[in-house]
């Protein structure tokens, strides 16, 4: 069954259509977390995408982390395409702002549809559904499915855990050290999202050429 199209935003007809100069599929919670300081780097992830041109690739919910990536984006000036499983939908967790919703039958199909909208993927702070989502796409490209940017967003140290029990993997003999260098992490969201975006292949113009 084809994924449902549901084009939320209708277009301006006096003014030209805007093309997207990147797409980035960013994976992060549904919840806000403990701390403003999630919020806020939600908030400056969506901004930049928008400011720059870009496209967001999400989940299609308005709850949590994602809720405010998605309006940070629109904001900006940016589009924003959600793809939501039909569950998800019927609980209201949609995000019904999005420039184009993509109403799925199955979390395999959401996936694989966020993976071909997308130049490049980035991991922001998250639970269970945001670690599965960022281990799968890394291994994709391990195995050479794929070869685009893959980067985590390590603000406060959210990370820090994870990437020194990725580091004992490697010490034990189960990863190798190459398969880590398939990943960028940084703590800077700007400087981690112009690296993904120009390794993705793309020179995103300036904020202020896009005023």
């Amino acid at each position: 069954m084809k994924p449902k199209i549901l084009p939320m935003h209708s277009p301006d007809p006096t003014q030209p259509p805007r093309s997207s100069a990147f797409s980035v599929c960013v994976y992060c919670g549904s919840k806000p977390g403990n701390s403003p300081e999630y919020a806020r780097i939600a908030v400056q992830v969506g901004t930049w995408i928008g400011a720059h041109g870009g496209q967001l690739v999400y989940g299609g919910g308005r709850n949590g982390l994602m809720g405010l990536l998605a309006q940070a984006t629109l904001a900006a000036g940016g589009k924003v395409v959600g793809i939501i499983p039909k569950a998800l939908v019927e609980k209201e967790w949609a995000h019904h702002g999005c420039t184009e919703l993509y109403v799925v039958d199955t979390m395999h199909e959401r996936k694989r549809l966020m993976a071909e909208k997308a130049d490049a993927f980035l991991a922001l702070p998250g639970g269970i559904g945001t670690f599965e989502e960022l281990f799968e796409v890394w291994t994709w490209r391990q195995l050479g499915y794929h070869d685009k940017p893959v980067g985590i967003l390590n603000s406060l140290g959210y990370y820090d855990s994870l990437m020194g029990f990725i580091e004992q993997v490697v010490q034990k003999g189960f990863m190798a050290d190459w398969q880590t260098q398939l990943v960028r992490v940084g703590t800077d969201a700007s400087d981690l999202l112009q690296d993904l975006v120009e390794a993705a292949g793309f020179s995103p113009p300036a904020k202020t050429e896009l005023m």
